[in-house]
């Protein structure tokens, strides 16, 4: 048996990966900078297995490590304010109870996308590239529609593998 600690690495190490599979998949349909998420569905997963605290550190070290490896100290910055704004309203409408794992998957999506804007609008000084907004949302509401099935139809499983110790 597997301890809670081994679970959460594991967790992580899925995320890594996850996030390697994602910078080798050429996913843009001419919108620079959007990815699929693939590394969220095992952030969500935690979320819903092991809580938003264990949630927020697999997050902030997927985030850093993945950086580190894949990207740059850019990617890390954009990332960790998208993850923080996601993050955030992810545990907001879970609390709420309010939503399936889609729905708190979509509200992760798609505010993701507004918090790497903000930090765009900041960097390069300008309000002008808010109008790309509107289509990251909507690529943020498909890609949080696929991540919260696939997490969906993960979390039962690993529910039922009684791994949650």
């Amino acid at each position: 048996m597997r301890t809670r600690a081994a679970n959460l690495g594991l967790l992580l190490g899925v995320a890594l990966i996850l996030s390697y599979v994602e910078s080798l998949i050429p996913f843009a349909f001419g919108i620079p900078g959007m990815k699929l998420g693939l590394p969220n569905a095992a952030i969500l997963i935690v979320l819903y297995l092991y809580g938003w605290q264990q949630a927020l550190i697999i997050n902030v070290l997927r985030i850093v490590v993945s950086g580190f490896l894949f990207g740059s100290m850019f990617g890390i910055l954009f990332s960790l304010a998208g993850a923080i704004i996601s993050f955030a309203a992810m545990c907001i409408f879970k609390k709420a109870d309010f939503f399936s794992i889609k729905g708190v998957s979509i509200c992760g999506g798609v505010s993701h996308n507004i918090g790497q804007m903000l930090v765009a609008v900041y960097v390069v000084k300008t309000s002008g590239i808010l109008y790309y907004l509107p289509v990251l949302m909507i690529g943020g509401l498909i890609t949080g529609i696929l991540i919260g099935i696939i997490s969906e139809n993960i979390i039962p499983r690993i529910r039922s593998e009684v791994i949650l110790r």
